[in-house]
């Protein structure tokens, strides 16, 4: 999205949306939420979604799992 346009997100819901995909695939990602220094921001942007780290298993889970969108 191009920094000019600024739309209302719903944050959670997206990271709902995110964390309910990713369990279909058996994928936990602990640390996602909302990333704190973008939400504290004061700014028209909507704050990032932290999708925070993990494991090369995990990894390699979420890998398999996008890789069909991707074509492959």
């Amino acid at each position: 999205m191009d920094d000019s346009q600024h739309e209302t997100y719903d944050v959670g819901a997206a990271i709902d949306a995110l964390r309910a995909a990713l369990t279909v695939h058996g994928i936990t990602l602990p640390s996602l939420g909302v990333d704190p220094l973008t939400l504290a921001a004061r700014t028209t942007r909507p704050p990032l979604i932290a999708l925070g780290n993990c494991n090369a298993a995990t990894a390699r889970r979420l890998a398999e799992a996008l890789r069909p969108a991707a074509g492959g």
